[in-house]
């Protein structure tokens, strides 16, 4: 269905045309074709016919030097696409090709007619310009997020997630969560045990899910904040469990809660508290993928309880941690 209530028929070779143009990032187009391939190996029959197409099409030089062949935007499609995905690039190839004229307008003109529309990494900022992003909830690589969301304000840019799906509208982060967001398309169309089987010989991860953070808070805290809180965070990492409180933070810095508070979320980014208990759902969720229990998991992570856990895990990924451990177990 697209996004103007419109549902349209599911072809029983579903085409993927995948948006290229110089200097995109070339795992971006050949991660989600190499999905779609090991898609058709596994099930057996030709489930998707995957072309890569660029403005004027022949050979498209990518970010790693290396040319690949395309074809030229057709004005229309014979026989329809199911699935338009557009690569991403750099912030030069981006703007290159958001100012070239003749791209924006033809995914402008294509998204009513796919039943699925999506991007990988910066190609998020592409369906932006041709608007197919206004009011959805949208990813994209975690460097450009700030810039995403200030360019574009109608968009609902999720900074943590690895992919998303709004309605027809699917966007991934970086580069590689191009393989996962596909991996899921295809789980969609078929099943889990096919996108298993593709993961296995892929040697990728099976399903990373759409909520897991494409980059652990806690990196991105020692990251900002270098050598003047880095070891508080250590200590932090190592104590999740005890008391983390202003006041003990304060003091074990040697700061008066003030300053401590006014200093720390300057060089971090969040407040000690929303950073707190981030790092507890970040610990909480890698115990959860060992298959942890849950009443383990929130004593280790330093949770009262069970149920505040839980309360956390819904606010921030907007599911209860049993799910979570139910998307990382193993298929049988």
């Amino acid at each position: 269905m697209t996004k103007n209530g419109y549902f349209l028929p599911m072809p029983s070779m579903r085409k993927i045309a995948i948006l290229i143009y110089p200097d995109c990032q070339l795992l971006d187009a050949t991660g989600p074709a190499t999905v779609f391939a090991a898609a058709n190996r596994s099930i057996g029959s030709q489930s998707y016919s995957v072309e890569l197409f660029s403005a004027h099409g022949g050979l498209v030089r990518t970010d790693a030097g290396i040319e690949v062949a395309s074809a030229a935007l057709p004005q229309h499609f014979d026989h329809g696409i199911d699935t338009l995905l557009v690569a991403g690039g750099d912030r030069t190839a981006i703007k290159a090709a958001v100012s070239a004229g003749h791209l924006v307008p033809w995914i402008k003109s294509q998204e009513p007619h796919v039943c699925r529309i999506g991007s990988v990494c910066t190609g998020a900022f592409l369906l932006a310009a041709a608007g197919v992003l206004d009011g959805r909830r949208a990813a994209t690589h975690w460097a450009a997020c700030a810039s995403l969301q200030r360019m574009y304000p109608s968009v609902s840019v999720d900074a943590d997630v690895l992919f998303t799906a709004d309605g027809n509208v699917w966007t991934s982060a970086g580069v590689t969560t191009g393989l996962d967001m596909s991996l899921a398309m295809v789980e969609a169309d078929h099943s889990a045990a096919v996108a298993n089987d593709i993961a296995q010989t892929l040697v990728v991860y099976a399903r990373r899910p759409g909520h897991q953070s494409q980059f652990s808070p806690l990196l991105k805290a020692q990251e900002k904040a270098g050598s003047a809180f880095g070891e508080l965070i250590d200590w932090m990492t190592n104590n999740v469990d005890g008391s983390l409180d202003v006041a003990t933070l304060a003091a074990r810095a040697g700061m008066s809660e003030r300053t401590f508070f006014r200093r720390f979320t300057t060089s971090v980014g969040v407040s000690p508290a929303r950073f707190v208990e981030a790092l507890r759902l970040d610990i909480a969720r890698a115990l959860l993928d060992r298959g942890e229990k849950p009443k383990t998991v929130a004593l280790a992570a330093g949770f009262r309880s069970t149920a505040q856990m839980s309360l956390s895990f819904e606010r921030r990924f907007g599911l209860r941690p049993s799910l979570l451990r139910k998307l990382h177990r193993p298929s049988a």
